[in-house]
């Protein structure tokens, strides 16, 4: 649990996050915005780590997508409170 509370203490990690609660798979370029790549591989890298989202190539790219399921299963309720009050 303190590695997915600390990957999401990180304001540009929550807000990753909070892109990918649509439930859909995004491309890390989709996702950085302005964000250096070296800087949204990084960040990507601490979310994969904690379990939070799950990396899928695709070709010459990769599609990042949250894994809220699992999450819901060993955390019931805790990732939808967190993205909740990011929203406030």
């Amino acid at each position: 649990m303190h590695a997915l509370l600390f990957a999401l203490s990180d304001p540009t990690r929550l807000a990753i996050a909070r892109a990918l609660a649509d439930g859909a798979e995004h491309s890390a370029g989709d996702l950085a915005g302005d964000i250096p790549k070296s800087t949204m591989s990084h960040h990507l890298k601490i979310l994969r780590e904690a379990g939070l989202t799950t990396t899928r190539p695709e070709g010459m790219r990769c599609r990042v997508s949250l894994r809220r399921a699992e999450l819901n299963r060993r955390f019931p309720g805790l990732l939808a409170a967190i993205l909740k009050n990011a929203e406030e």
